[in-house]
């Protein structure tokens, strides 16, 4: 009975939010269809100071304001969503980062099941489709198994594993400034590229899924991009994509992950560091756990500024000592 609740609040969910285009069909007026197209859905992740994911939290535990006026929640539920990602690889790695996780890549399988959805991608200065979005998890074990990761140059990869405290997704860390552009460049490495490139392609997958970017890389990203940084954002934000990085190699003694951050905290996604193939491993898992338990939060924009383009999000959580992640803002469109 337990089983059968859950599975209809899960369903209730996934109507609510496809409600547009179930309406439609329905011959239901174009002001109704209008106002709950607007709907604002906003995953939030909560974790205690051990870095543990909080899953008791109600309704009346949350606030959550637009461009600083409290909205009212529509819509919440703690049910897990199925995922749509996208596996994103950098393909010049360090010769040890390298070997890591190509020894590591196949422990990534495991964390999606029947229900999910998974693409995997590499890139170096161009990004590369190796499989496209399957549901056959024993296929994407066997390209994994495949694939070969190239290597550039020796690294000294040591360093921490796992990222530290944030407020609705802000680092915390001493000595993490907040972030910025000024990211080292590797000359043939055109992260921006692959994370546009990744996000067009889950942009158009349904909005009952919950849509994800799986990032291992070391943070370089070249001067060469076609894309900025500003419209890859606007890009993911309007698509409803997070971001999950892993930094390995010389992103974790040199500060090269600030782009990895950014695109993590702007998403409402998370960043971690790795450092031995165990920690990647370990780590595989915890981003599809994470990615998939996530409380949602749903509002109709009330007091809005018709005139903006970008409005802000901030999510408050009331219980104390908590750390939450969402999304630091939204675009009322994709662009162009």
């Amino acid at each position: 009975m337990k089983s059968l609740a859950k599975g209809l609040t899960a369903l209730t969910v996934i109507a609510f939010l496809l409600w547009p285009s179930l309406a439609v069909g329905q011959g239901d007026a174009p002001a109704r269809i209008k106002s709950r197209s607007e709907l604002v859905v906003v995953p939030v992740t909560v974790k205690d100071n051990h870095g543990n994911l909080i899953s008791d939290l109600r309704r009346d535990d949350f606030r959550i304001f637009e461009d600083g006026v409290e909205q009212q929640i529509a819509l919440f539920s703690e049910e897990p969503f199925p995922l749509s990602a996208v596996v994103l690889v950098e393909d010049s790695l360090s010769l040890k980062s390298a070997e890591q996780v190509q020894k590591s890549l196949i422990s990534i399988a495991a964390g999606f099941g029947p229900a999910d959805e998974v693409a995997l991608m590499m890139y170096d200065e161009f990004p590369q489709t190796v499989l496209d979005f399957t549901s056959n998890n024993d296929q994407f074990y066997t390209q994994l198994k495949r694939t070969r990761i190239a290597s550039e140059f020796p690294g000294d990869d040591t360093g921490p594993m796992t990222a530290g405290p944030r407020t609705n997704g802000r680092s915390d860390l001493p000595g993490v400034p907040n972030i910025t552009d000024d990211t080292p460049s590797k000359e043939t490495s055109c992260l921006t590229d692959a994370v546009y490139a990744a996000g067009e392609m889950l942009r158009t997958r349904g909005r009952d899924r919950r849509k994800i970017i799986f990032l291992i890389s070391d943070g370089a990203n070249s001067r060469r991009n076609k894309m900025s940084t500003d419209d890859t954002i606007h890009l993911l934000l309007s698509a409803d994509v997070s971001v999950y990085t892993i930094s390995t190699g010389r992103a974790l003694l040199k500060h090269e992950s600030r782009i990895l951050e950014k695109y993590a905290v702007a998403t409402g996604g998370d960043f971690f560091y790795a450092s031995k193939q165990a920690d990647l491993e370990r780590l595989y898992k915890n981003v599809t756990e994470e990615a998939r338990n996530q409380f949602t939060l749903a509002y109709a924009p009330k007091n809005q500024d018709r005139s903006k383009d970008y409005h802000l999000i901030e999510v408050r959580v009331k219980r104390p000592g908590l750390d939450l992640n969402a999304r630091q803002g939204y675009y009322s469109a994709i662009p162009r």
